[in-house]
């Protein structure tokens, strides 16, 4: 056992709750049903029956967006989720910020909640499904030899 002090836990670190902000979340898109938020690259994705809708980092909720639903976010200009890699901005099309109007009202909420999932849907449709890792069966023993009597 040592005799250093604990150290105090990180934002982010395990067993930390959720901002308020994430915890919010869950009622603003009650409408839609059961969220779950995940932790994830030190913010969190917000999951609707085992899809991932949204991403909220820095108390910023971004949902998912696609081809088809895009244009609803640029004719509110909603910006794409954007981040630092390796220096660079980046950028991250798939996920836009989400309006302010669904955080007052339960009807734009839904609307763009359902609008998220089913990008959420068609994107998780498109995806190749993953090649199983198989473990090889462990080899028979030989059968047994026979003996003279």
């Amino acid at each position: 056992m040592s005799d250093r002090p604990a150290r105090p836990r990180q934002p982010g670190a395990p067993g930390r709750a959720p901002s308020l902000f994430v915890q919010s979340l869950h009622e603003v898109l009650a409408p839609l049903g059961r969220i779950e938020a995940r932790r994830m690259f030190g913010g969190h994705g917000l999951y609707h029956e085992g899809v991932m809708l949204a991403l909220v980092l820095r108390d910023t909720l971004y949902l998912k967006a696609d081809a088809i639903s895009q244009a609803q976010f640029d004719a509110l200009g909603l910006p794409a989720f954007s981040y630092q890699r390796e220096g660079r901005p980046a950028t991250l099309t798939s996920f836009r910020q989400a309006p302010e109007a669904i955080f007052d009202d339960p009807e734009q909420a839904l609307h763009w909640g359902r609008l998220a999932y089913e990008a959420a849907l068609r994107a998780h449709q498109t995806k190749p499904a993953r090649a199983r890792r198989t473990v090889a069966a462990p080899a028979s023993p030989p059968p047994p030899r026979k003996t003279r009597r």
